[in-house]
């Protein structure tokens, strides 16, 4: 797939490694929910991007909405417990993302879910991943942020209150936690402005989508 990225000033090597969790700074957000944030977990990030743009199957899904069928504003890929992920150092993050939350999540994380945000017309609408167990019960979801930055917002369920606003990429982390997926939405609204191809991984534990 052809893309267009224009590399971080920061990282400026195609080394892919991972830094230390230990930079991880949580924000309570209330009601039981909160979030980690590690700008430049993954050295190579752009690297990366390159990588998983070109050999990543990509598909475009359609969706109902209301009497009509539209196309999903990004391209999408799914990796479940037993598939081999696009890239070594996505197994790597998913361990290490695993041994450091070990006695806070109580399991792994298992299954990898990409986003390939073309430009700034591609987009995900508010939301929480509320499918399966996100929805009754307390749990994670982290993203690691590849390709140009894009800003995910978040805010209370419903509306209302404090919208929060992260820009994330070039090997950028954030991880949700706690009651967020119930309690919070979050969404990577559409942008006016020129905006470069980003990817986002989420790794899930087993039965949160």
């Amino acid at each position: 797939m052809s893309t267009h990225l224009q590399g971080s000033l920061f990282d400026q090597t195609d080394e892919l490694r991972l830094d230390s969790l230990d930079g991880l700074r949580r924000s309570e957000l209330g009601a039981g929910a909160w979030i980690d944030v590690l700008p430049g977990w993954l050295s190579g990030a752009d690297a990366l991007f390159e990588r998983l743009a070109a050999d990543v199957p990509w598909h475009a899904e359609r969706r109902t909405m209301y009497d009509s069928v539209v196309a999903v504003p990004r391209l999408l890929a799914f990796y479940g417990a037993q598939d081999p992920l696009p890239h070594p150092v996505l197994g790597q993050a998913r361990e290490a993302l695993s041994r450091h939350y070990a006695a806070e999540l109580g399991e792994p994380f298992t299954t990898a879910g990409l986003c390939f945000y073309r430009d700034g017309r591609d987009s995900v609408a508010w939301h929480g991943d509320r499918t399966g167990r996100g929805a009754r019960e307390d749990t994670m979801v982290a993203i690691l942020s590849v390709g140009a930055p894009r800003d995910l917002l978040l805010r209370p369920a419903g509306g209302g209150g404090t919208t929060l606003r992260r820009p994330l990429g070039h090997g950028d982390l954030i991880v949700m936690g706690g009651s967020c997926q119930r309690t919070w939405e979050h969404c990577v609204p559409k942008s006016a402005r020129a905006a470069g191809p980003r990817i986002s991984v989420q790794f899930r534990p087993h039965g949160v989508r």
